[in-house]
């Protein structure tokens, strides 16, 4: 939980970890960040600092004030799910960010009745000009890390994507942790 107008800070601390991330209306969660709609308010693809992600009803709700990566992130992929590894051909049950976001938000004992389209921090998602998407490895490097301000009183979701079948956490295919804080004096500095 962030309270408005308090920063958090997400750290991609080993360089090549995908951050699925969500963020609710504390008020209700039917009020959540959404990609479709933050793409229209920004017209592009991409945000950069200074740039509010804004919710369904076009509000803001996080505001990116910092930026230490090259700046790629992805606003366009679905979060991964049990489905999406059935369709790569696993069997067995696999971790993914869908199932780590309703077993985030249970144990804060929220629900939510739908889920909303991540924010994908440090996915790196090239587009061509007659629209093909590819999955490349991340273009962050250790310690990289991007800075939001909370622009209403929020849950925040993060999930480190466990994708280990496609190079979306790098060539390796090996999927680690990442760290957030959240800081509550917006005068101080991020350390």
């Amino acid at each position: 939980r962030v309270r408005r107008g308090q920063r958090v800070v997400v750290i991609n601390t080993h360089g090549a970890q995908v951050v699925d991330t969500w963020a609710f209306n504390a008020a209700g969660t039917d009020e959540f960040m959404s990609m479709e709609h933050s793409r229209v308010h920004l017209l592009r693809l991409r945000p950069r600092v200074g740039d509010s992600l804004v919710t369904v009803r076009r509000r803001p709700i996080l505001t990116l004030i910092e930026d230490t990566s090259p700046g790629v992130h992805d606003t366009v992929l679905a979060a991964c799910d049990a489905r999406r590894y059935e369709l790569l051909g696993v069997e067995e049950y696999h971790d993914n960010c869908s199932d780590n976001l309703a077993n985030g938000m249970r144990e804060l004992g929220l629900e939510i009745s739908q889920e909303p389209s991540s924010f994908n921090l440090f996915m790196n998602i090239p587009w061509t000009e007659d629209g093909r998407l590819t999955l490349d490895e991340p273009v962050t490097k250790p310690g990289d890390y991007v800075v939001f301000r909370a622009e209403m009183d929020v849950v925040v979701a993060f999930s480190a994507c466990p994708q280990d079948i496609l190079p979306i956490n790098g060539r390796a295919r090996h999927p680690t942790e990442a760290h957030f804080e959240v800081l509550s004096d917006p005068q101080k500095g991020r350390r």
